[in-house]
């Protein structure tokens, strides 16, 4: 009988899995249409897309207005959905905490 051989995941990444694996554990934001921010440490992503923030904090305004005071809330470990689907919040925006070399490099993952 023959020894089944087991492929080392890590050793077949592609290079934009090697770009996401260095996002791990970054404070990433990331913007909802519906005006809110959660702020957290990258924790994973999905094949569909969905980001996973660990540590994050919910941020909103109090009322509709532009200069209106910003409410936070503690919320731990959120998926924040990559496609819209009521009434889950779809992404408007997303920035990491990186340099800017890093930041050019991470917007061809995002194609």
């Amino acid at each position: 009988m023959e020894a089944a051989t087991v492929s080392d995941p890590i050793a077949d990444s592609s290079p934009l899995v090697a770009r996401l694996r260095n996002l791990l554990f970054r404070r990433m934001l990331i913007g909802v249409k519906d005006g809110r921010f959660f702020l957290g440490s990258f924790h994973c992503i999905d094949k569909q897309g969905n980001i996973i923030l660990q540590d994050a904090v919910e941020y909103r305004s109090i009322r509709r207005s532009p200069q209106s005071p910003m409410e936070q809330r503690c919320l731990g470990i959120i998926l924040i959905p990559a496609a819209c689907r009521s009434p889950a919040p779809c992404r408007s925006s997303c920035h990491v905490d990186c340099s800017i070399n890093e930041q050019m490099s991470l917007l061809s993952v995002s194609r």
